[in-house]
């Protein structure tokens, strides 16, 4: 189930941004010729208004065929005879939903709760302690814990214990160490209990039981507070991945490879990542999607062919030259590129599950 709905949310993702270029397209009066979820072969379709709406049988995102957008077509509904600044803004319409998407998104995170990690001396309603990572091979794994859960009791003997602080845990795991204790875990809705033997000796930096554990509460805003909450962790998010980006080209242009920590995940590795995350509930959910689109809004709008952002790059072009380039080369750059980044995404997907298996 979980799958299934972390697959959705990538497909939704890329729908809602093909929809920001079919939505301006129309603005100005441009044919779509097609508005396709996933890609051919087709399964069905049914045109309206001029479009042909379809479903094709491989569910891998979507797609927008827009009259006239690789040029070479002269007609008043043709997107190549429109002026710059209207295709500009077609283009930039499927960049700009990611944007729309992500701040929605957190503002209903924020309206909801956000999640917040806090220290053991803070006063919070209703705090969990919750795993946030388990090591390989380690009796919590051994015992079924997972990441996202989190712990409500600590049970040994006759004793139990009401958890609500990380301290509790790390206390009663370093007493009872070689003693077999029953952790009460909630995992969604589920509650359950589950029993290990904490390691008297375990290997540096893991712990006796074999977890990483953060104490959490959730922060809720009013109704009109949350939008501009959302607004505001959007404009925050995005300057931080602009950063982040920046540092990662930095280092490659110059031969230092990959900093510390950063890690390239293809579609196969985000999509595990996903299903861990929806482990910690809804609005974790929810706030890694945004996180998802701006990620997929900055990357999309970098001036590289076969991107929106080098359809920017070659508008800018024509503007400075006087005229587009021709068509044909365009084209042929669009393609080279293309094929570059199917390469990389190859590369990428099989360290993925390299690393997974």
């Amino acid at each position: 189930m979980v799958i299934l709905v972390v697959f959705l949310s990538l497909i939704i993702l890329i729908v809602l941004h093909e929809l920001g270029h079919f939505i301006l397209a129309k603005k100005f009066g441009v044919e779509v010729e097609e508005f396709g979820i996933g890609y051919p072969p087709r399964l069905c379709g049914k045109i309206f208004k001029g479009t042909l709406y379809s479903l094709n049988l491989l569910p891998f995102g979507a797609f927008v065929k827009i009259k006239g957008e690789e040029g070479g077509i002269e007609d008043v509904r043709s997107f190549s005879t429109k002026p710059i600044w209207q295709r500009a803004l077609i283009i930039l319409g499927g960049v700009v939903s990611f944007w729309l998407v992500a701040a929605i998104l957190l503002s209903i995170v924020f309206g909801l709760g956000v999640p917040q990690s806090i220290s053991d001396d803070i006063e919070a309603n209703n705090p969990k302690v919750q795993i946030i990572a388990v090591v390989s091979d380690s009796p919590a794994e051994k015992a079924g814990i997972k990441i996202g859960d989190t712990i409500k009791e600590f049970s040994i003997f006759n004793s139990k214990f009401s958890i609500d602080k990380i301290g509790q845990v790390q206390e009663l795991t370093e007493i009872y160490k070689n003693e077999e204790i029953i952790l009460t875990i909630e995992r969604g809705k589920k509650i359950f209990d589950t029993t290990l033997v904490p390691r008297v000796s375990p290997p540096e930096g893991e712990g006796a039981m074999g977890v990483a554990l953060t104490r959490t509460t959730l922060v809720r805003y009013p109704w009109y507070l949350a939008p501009v909450k959302g607004v505001e962790a959007c404009f925050n998010l995005t300057g931080s991945i602009i950063a982040g980006l920046s540092q990662v080209l930095g280092n490659l242009i110059y031969g230092k490879g990959l900093p510390a920590g950063a890690q390239l995940m293809g579609p196969i590795g985000i999509g595990l990542l996903m299903t861990q995350v929806a482990r910690f509930g809804a609005t974790y959910y929810l706030q890694f999607v945004a996180l998802i689109a701006i990620y997929l809004a900055v990357f999309n709008i970098l001036p590289i062919p076969a991107l929106d952002g080098g359809k920017l790059l070659f508008l800018a072009i024509e503007k400075v030259r006087g005229r587009a380039l021709n068509p044909k080369i365009e084209q042929n750059i669009t393609v080279v590129f293309f094929v570059l980044l199917i390469c990389i995404m190859i590369l990428v997907t099989i360290k993925d599950i390299i690393r997974i298996f």
